[in-house]
């Protein structure tokens, strides 16, 4: 019985002591792209559309504002940001080859769920917006990030409020 032990502490050892010595170099932790072996690779978002193109900072020289903003617990696009819903919506029908990614958000108030939720009923409420004014179903990508992504951290009012938001991102 000792013997077993003995053999099975002694392979352990050897196992360990060869993965050990493996010269596995360090990530470069700016670098997004992951590779193995076998060819496939991941490449994370980091600034370009999923859906392919490179994301325009500000295509309308500030002229249009990119962020709309909600009221507490709402998915419904307030009357005052409906007419810049409406100039983005002519912009795109102006130039079809540009695309937009609708950025869904919600304050850190109610579940991790919840907001996802939420975040993403707010893109959809905008991408049904532009849809009816229009604009190719093909031109619009959305996505939720709920609360993970705060424009202001804080716990007043007027932070939450900076983060209900839906944001527009162009790519071309």
């Amino acid at each position: 019985m000792f013997n077993i032990k003995l053999i099975f502490i002694v392979t352990l050892t050897a196992l360990l002591a060869a993965c050990a010595s493996q010269d596995i170099p360090d990530p470069d932790p700016t670098d997004t792209t992951y590779s193995d072996e076998s060819g496939a690779t991941t490449d994370g978002m980091g600034g370009s559309d999923p859906y392919g193109g490179e994301e325009i900072d500000d295509p309308f020289g500030g002229e249009l504002q990119q962020i709309i903003y909600f009221d507490f617990d709402s998915s419904e696009v307030r009357a005052q940001d409906q007419e810049t819903v409406s100039r983005h919506a002519m912009e795109l029908n102006n130039n079809t080859r540009m695309r937009v990614r609708l950025e869904g958000h919600a304050d850190e108030r109610g579940s991790r769920e919840y907001n996802i939720g939420l975040g993403e009923r707010r893109s959809q409420a905008v991408r049904q917006m532009l849809l009816v004014q229009g604009v190719s179903a093909s031109q619009i990508s959305t996505v939720s990030f709920g609360e993970e992504r705060p424009a202001s951290f804080g716990s007043s009012e007027s932070d939450y409020s900076q983060n209900r938001r839906v944001e527009f991102k162009y790519t071309n």
